[in-house]
C-alpha cells in the first residue's frame, strides 16, 4: 500500500485485535510485567508507517510480529560430502535457510585439478566441480521447502544451472525452488576480486539470468547486491549504502536496455549488507538504505510496484571486525551487531562465528553463532514491535544524515556516467582505499580502540580446538574429478559447449545452454573457459 489517504483507517485495519493465523508467531504480546505491547509505537497516524512507502519502519507492516527473519548460517568447507553434513546439522539445530560458500577456484571458474587451483581446493568454502559434485552437496535436503542462499557470482549463473539440475533429479520443478545467488559482479570489480571477465559482458551474463528466471524460476532472488565486501574492503557505512544502491541502479538500467520491463525483475532484486560495530549507525544505516532505494525506484524509475519499492535485505556480522586475540571477544561483538541488523529490519541473517579469524568455522563455534540469533529473536523481546528504535531523536537524525550522504554520493556517480563508468575510472576504488587507509591510521594512533588488539591485551594463548581441513582433501577431490570426466560422454560434452560458444558470440541468452552444459557434466571450469575464449579476461584496474 503506497501513500494511504488516511493513514489512521490504514493503521486500524491492519492491527486491529485478531485471533492468531496459521504462521503467526502470537496472538498477543507482553513483558515480564505483564504489559500488553502495541505492534507498533508511533507518535501519530502521520508517522511512516511500516509497509507503507518509503519503508523507512520496515517492508512489512507487522515485521517480526507475524514472522522472524530467516536465520541463514553461511557454511561450507571441503568437499561436497563434509559440507553437505554441516547443512544438515545447522537444519538439525534450528537453522531455518541454507548458505553455501564456495571454495577460490569454484568462485574464479577454474577445476580443483587447475594449477592455478593449487592449494585453494576447499579451504574458504566447498569444492563444486560438476553436477555430481552438487548432487552430494544438497543430498537428503529437499529444495521445494528450503530456501537456499549461494555467495557465487562470477560463475553465479553456472551454479544456478547446477542448483536447478540437482532440484529436477529431486523431482522438485523449477518454479518451485526458493533460494538467492549473489551475482553482484559489481562490487567485485571494486573490493573482492573474484571477477573473470570485463564489466560489460559480465552485466550481459546478469541480465540474461534476470531474464530467465523471471520467465523459469520466479521465486528466485537474481541478484543479492552487495555492499557487504564493499564495507569489508574498508568503507564506511555512508558509502556502503550509496556503492550498493548505486550497483542496483546499473544492474535496473542494464537490463531495461536489454529490453526487459522492469515489473518482470525489479520484484526479485535483493541486497546484502554488513553490520559493524557503530551500533545505532548501523540501525539508522539500515533505515535509510531502505528509504533511498523506495525513493529510487519511484521517483528514477516510476515505478510503482511496492515488491519492487522494498529493500530486501540479508545481513551478515562484520568479518572484518573478527579479532585472532582473544577470540571469545567475538561472540559479544557478533551478538551486537546482530541486535542492530534485527533493530534495523533484516529478513535474513547469518552470525560469524567466534573463531573465524583463525580458522574455519568449528562446529561448536557455529551451534553458538546461530545460538546467539535465536536468543536475540526468543528471549530478548526487541521483535516483539516494529521498529523499537523509531521516533529515537538519535536514531531518526543519523537516518537522515546517512540518507544525505550516499544520495550525495550516488550524484557524484552519476555525473560520472554511473557505476560501470566509475568502476572503469577507478572512482569508488580510490574511495573504499581512501577511508580504509583512514581507519587504520585510527587503530594505530589509538584514536579507535579495539579490545584486545590495541588496548586490553593479554599475553597471546594457542587456540584450541580450531577446525582443521585434512590435506589429503585436494587429490580426493582431483580424483573424483577424473572419474567425472572418464565416465562422461565426450561427444555430448563437446556439442553443449560448442552451443554455448556459439550463443556468447550472439545475443542469445546464455542461461539454457549453461543448463544444457552441466546436465552433460561439463565442469564449473569448461564453462568458463568456453566463455573467457569469447568474452576475454578483466585486467584489474590501478589508479
Amino acid at each position: 500500500m503506497d501513500s494511504p489517504k488516511d493513514k489512521a483507517s490504514w493503521f486500524n485495519e491492519i492491527y486491529k485485535p485478531a485471533t492468531k493465523k496459521s504462521g503467526e508467531r502470537k496472538s498477543a504480546f507482553k513483558n515480564t510485567s505483564g504489559v500488553e505491547l502495541d505492534p507498533l509505537y508511533a507518535q501519530d497516524s502521520s508517522s511512516d508507517l511500516p509497509g507503507v512507502h518509503p519503508y523507512t519502519r520496515g517492508i512489512h507492516p507487522t515485521m517480526y510480529r507475524s514472522r522472524l527473519w530467516t536465520m541463514r548460517q553461511y557454511a561450507g568447507f571441503g568437499d561436497a560430502q563434509k559440507s553437505n553434513e554441516r547443512y544438515r546439522y545447522l537444519l538439525e539445530q534450528g537453522q531455518t535457510g541454507l548458505s553455501v560458500a564456495f571454495d577460490l577456484p569454484t568462485q574464479m571458474g577454474y577445476d580443483s585439478d587447475s594449477p592455478k587451483a593449487c592449494g585453494e581446493v576447499g579451504r574458504v568454502g566447498v569444492a563444486i566441480d560438476s553436477l555430481a559434485d552438487m548432487e552430494v552437496l544438497l543430498a537428503d535436503i529437499p529444495l521445494d521447502k528450503v530456501s537456499t542462499s549461494m555467495t557465487i557470482n562470477s560463475t553465479a549463473s553456472t551454479l544456478l544451472c547446477l542448483y536447478l539440475a540437482v532440484a529436477e533429479k529431486q523431482g522438485v520443478a523449477p518454479e518451485q525452488c526458493r533460494g538467492t545467488i549473489q551475482n553482484d559482479i559489481l562490487k567485485e570489480y571494486m573490493a573482492r576480486g573474484t571477477y573473470i571477465y570485463p564489466p560489460r559482458p559480465s552485466m550481459r551474463i546478469i541480465t540474461d539470468i534476470f531474464d530467465f528466471c523471471a520467465r523459469q524460476v520466479p521465486q528466485w532472488n537474481t541478484i543479492s547486491i552487495s555492499g557487504y565486501h564493499i564495507r569489508e574492503a574498508g568503507c564506511t557505512a555512508a558509502q556502503e549504502i550509496a556503492f550498493t544502491l548505486a550497483d542496483g541502479i546499473a544492474y535496473i538500467e542494464s537490463a531495461l536496455q536489454a529490453g526487459l520491463k522492469i515489473e518482470d525483475f525489479a520484484p526479485r532484486l535483493a541486497f546484502f549488507f554488513n553490520v559493524h560495530n557503530n551500533f545505532f549507525e548501523e540501525v539508522a544505516k539500515f533505515r535509510a538504505a531502505r528509504k533511498l532505494w523506495a525513493v529510487t525506484m519511484k521517483e528514477r524509475f516510476g515505478c510503482d510496484n511496492p515488491k519492487a519499492q522494498m529493500l530486501r535485505f540479508h545481513a551478515q556480522t562484520a568479518g572484518s571486525a573478527l579479532t585472532a586475540q582473544q577470540p571469545e571477544n567475538n561472540i559479544v561483538r557478533v551478538t551486537m551487531q546482530a541486535l542492530a541488523a534485527v533493530l534495523g529490519g533484516t529478513q535474513s541473517l547469518h552470525t560469524n562465528s567466534m573463531d573465524e579469524a583463525l580458522a574455519l568455522p568449528s562446529e561448536k563455534a557455529a551451534r553458538i553463532a546461530l545460538r546467539t540469533q535465536q536468543v536475540i529473536a526468543h528471549e530478548s523481546g526487541v521483535a516483539d514491535t516494529v521498529d523499537p528504535l523509531g521516533g529515537s531523536y538519535f536514531i531518526e537524525e543519523m537516518t537522515e544524515q546517512l540518507y544525505q550522504q550516499a544520495q550525495n554520493l550516488i550524484s557524484k556517480i552519476d555525473d560520472l556516467g554511473g557505476m560501470v563508468a566509475a568502476i572503469e575510472q577507478g572512482y569508488p576504488q580510490r574511495a573504499i582505499e581512501s577511508a580504509a587507509y583512514e581507519t587504520q591510521l585510527n587503530l594505530e594512533n589509538k584514536d579507535d580502540i579495539v579490545v584486545g588488539v590495541n588496548a586490553f591485551e593479554v599475553q597471546h594463548e594457542d587456540p584450541t580446538d580450531l577446525m582443521r581441513l585434512d590435506p589429503k582433501l585436494e587429490e580426493e577431490q582431483k580424483e573424483r574429478l577424473r572419474q567425472v570426466k572418464a565416465g562422461r560422454s565426450a561427444t555430448e560434452v563437446s556439442h553443449t559447449l560448442s552451443n554455448l560458444k556459439n550463443a556468447a558470440q550472439s545475443t542469445d541468452n546464455l542461461v539454457p545452454h549453461i543448463l544444457s552444459s552441466v546436465k552433460a557434466m561439463c565442469t564449473v571450469g569448461e564453462i568458463a573457459n568456453t566463455l573467457r575464449d569469447v568474452f576475454g579476461e578483466h585486467q584489474e584496474i590501478r589508479a
